[in-house]
């Protein structure tokens, strides 16, 4: 039966142009993933006038449900994690956009059964005959449902309609993987109508980097090895692995974080100008400063990397356990939780700037940000004042949980004698624009609606990212550590993370909660 109910109309006026008719059709629908971000991102859309009138949803999972169960099950979902009001009329007009089929990714009958509904799908709701699929699953399934999509031609795309798939982090657990999956996705669909999702792309002051950048000329010509001294990144959470124990045995930090969200910032922070802010501009620029990262021997590997596990400990006034009490984690595993890199790019901006880069879980504080500390001033000027040093000014990019941008820099103590203090200018974007309900998915699905890539990772990319972190794996494989777990949950990580910067005559900004 054609729909033909209209949206409900909403106050505000859309920004930007809506995305393409289409359908998305979502594998692993029953998964958290979906319940907590995706379901919310498309009411955020379809609020903000951004989805498109002609949409739907398919999700395919191995739970046995009915399409109406499936749209009771989103309809309590959405009342937990939507970040705002939910309105009646408007979440009737998106729940009946809902479909569910169930069925194993693994077997292909699913994907005859997928290509049936979705011509009927596309008959109700106008859909036009676009589809772009997430992969919402695990890893382990992303080679077989782009097989068996490829098999069913459901990727073959013309001028009348067009197919696009968004497949969820890691993508790989090494290069050779990487390389694997890579080769496999371009057996059945062309590069432009892949889509590496990086939900940190998503959040604000990550896409704000390079308007920061480039729309203040007061920035960008001090943004070099001339006046910047050192660059700090830092991903610390205070949760450990919940619940996701036996997943995380397999990856640890440096696989989960480094070659995708951590490589991100960085190319986002260091990259060159770039022609326009078309995609491929863009990531051909983010692209060079990946392939400029230093490779590291194994001796560089063993002095300028620093792994961690953390033991048991107090985090926001309770006990925790070690991370190998967890659930799923093996009693004796030597898999890390907490990283620290430093990492060298060899090109002429950045030449002998050191990019220091640190995650962990269970660590004082849950902030990801990236500090960019300046050269220090003469002290010739100030040499017979009571001013012992000078403090360098510091740029530091709040990317969660608060989003903003702050600068420190040095004042003079009000008084007869000469006294510096540091003063601290902060922008928070909540007070300038106002709270947004925001899961961090809602620009990145949008762009894929509409077919711009820029936020997403081109194959080069990705593989560049394994390169970077390549011989750290190998030297930690061949070298098991001895010590762990080797930092309490609730403080800063291993001691020799510290010590990675005091050799270098330098500390890390640890932040207070």
């Amino acid at each position: 039966m054609l729909d033909t109910a209209e949206m409900p109309a909403i106050s505000a006026p859309p920004i930007g142009r809506p995305g393409d008719p289409c359908v998305m059709v979502i594998f692993g629908v029953a998964g958290d993933l979906t319940r907590r971000k995706l379901i919310p991102a498309l009411y955020n859309l379809a609020k903000a006038h951004l989805l498109s009138r002609e949409f739907a949803v398919v999700g395919i999972a191995r739970t046995p449900m009915s399409t109406d169960d499936f749209r009771k099950k989103i309809s309590e979902d959405i009342k937990q994690f939507a970040g705002t009001q939910v309105d009646p009329d408007l979440w009737e007009w998106f729940v009946r956009r809902m479909h569910y089929l169930p069925g194993d990714f693994r077997d292909k009958k699913i994907y005859q059964q997928l290509k049936d509904t979705l011509q009927k799908v596309d008959k109700d709701h106008s859909t036009h005959g676009n589809y772009f699929f997430y992969l919402a699953t695990a890893p382990e399934f992303f080679g077989t449902i782009i097989e068996n999509l490829g098999e069913a031609g459901l990727l073959g795309q013309d001028n009348q309609h067009w197919r696009r798939i968004i497949i969820e982090k890691p993508f790989g657990h090494d290069l050779e993987s990487a390389r694997a999956l890579n080769k496999q996705l371009l057996k059945v669909a062309e590069e432009k109508q892949v889509y590496r999702i990086d939900h940190y792309l998503g959040k604000e002051t990550v896409q704000n980097i390079l308007a920061f950048r480039f729309a203040n000329g007061i920035f960008e010509p001090v943004w070099n090895r001339r006046y910047i001294d050192h660059v700090e990144i830092s991903v610390a959470e205070t949760v450990g692995v919940e619940k996701r124990g036996s997943y995380y045995d397999t990856a640890g930090a440096l696989r989960d974080m480094v070659p995708n969200h951590m490589m991100q910032l960085i190319s986002l922070t260091s990259m060159e100008p770039p022609i326009s802010f078309q995609a491929d501009a863009v990531r051909d620029e983010q692209a060079k400063i990946l392939h400029a990262i230093q490779p590291m021997s194994a001796e560089e590997v063993l002095r300028r990397t620093v792994r961690g596990q953390y033991g048991e400990g107090i985090v926001e006034g309770q006990r925790v356990p070690a991370y190998r009490e967890e659930e799923g984690v093996p009693p004796d595993s030597r898999t890390e939780t907490f990283v620290a890199i430093k990492l060298l790019i060899d090109n002429w901006r950045w030449a002998d700037v050191p990019f220091y880069l640190r995650t962990g879980k269970r660590l004082a504080a849950r902030s990801t940000q990236v500090m960019i500390q300046f050269r220090r001033a003469p002290f010739v000027l100030f040499r017979d004042t009571p001013v012992e040093n000078l403090m360098p000014n510091q740029l530091v990019l709040h990317i969660q949980p608060e989003e903003g941008i702050s600068l420190r820099f040095a004042a003079k103590v009000p008084g007869p004698v000469m006294r510096l203090g540091p003063v601290d200018m902060n922008f928070a974007y909540a007070d300038y624009f106002g709270q947004q309900p925001n899961t961090g998915y809602e620009r990145l699905l949008h762009d894929c609606m509409i077919g711009d890539p820029t936020l997403f990772q081109r194959a080069d990319m990705v593989e560049a990212g394994w390169c970077v972190v390549s011989p750290i794996l190998d030297v930690w494989k061949a070298l098991p550590p001895r010590n762990f777990p080797n930092y309490a949950a609730g403080t800063w990580g291993p001691k020799e993370a510290d010590d990675l910067l005091e050799r270098d005559g330098r500390r890390w900004r640890n932040f207070e909660k």
